[in-house]
């Protein structure tokens, strides 16, 4: 099992938050295990996680509370010891049940640890891709300036 290191969302996944497990079910579109092995889409819907995979990469998944994504799945991986190992820190592990078992208020508190993640992470990209832009212009200027 490995972690991936992509911190950008795919655009096909930027517009959905997957809260419910029917639409991260929904989100698996090649996942490579049936509904018989241990990491079926079912359960790694259960255990948090929506589909994030390439046409190239096709077992990549993420949480939909700590964004955490998780490729090199096995068919014997088991989604929630996986997400326990290597993200520890999710709120949604921490709970350590399907959503089906929450009160309304641990979902509720899910649903806000989700969007503090989620803007956090967009609030790093704008920022490190405003420094990279502004880096640019910066060297045209003064690229701009040697030549005048």
């Amino acid at each position: 099992m490995e972690s991936s290191a992509n911190a950008m969302e795919s655009t096909s996944n930027i517009a959905k938050i997957y809260l419910l497990q029917e639409d991260r079910e929904k989100s698996f579109k090649q996942w490579p295990f049936s509904t018989d092995k241990q990491c079926s889409i079912q359960k790694m819907a259960e255990a948090g996680f929506y589909w994030h995979g390439t046409d190239n990469e096709i077992d990549i998944a993420a949480c939909f509370v700590c964004g955490k994504e998780l490729d090199g799945w096995e068919e014997s991986d088991d989604p929630w010891s996986e997400h326990r190992k290597h993200a520890p820190q999710c709120p949604f592990v921490k709970y350590g049940r399907a959503e089906a078992n929450l009160t309304c208020e641990e979902f509720v508190n899910l649903m806000m640890a989700t969007l503090k993640m989620r803007f956090q992470n967009n609030y790093t990209t704008l920022k490190t891709n405003g420094k990279m832009l502004i880096e640019k212009k910066r060297k045209e200027m003064e690229k701009l300036l040697r030549t005048n």
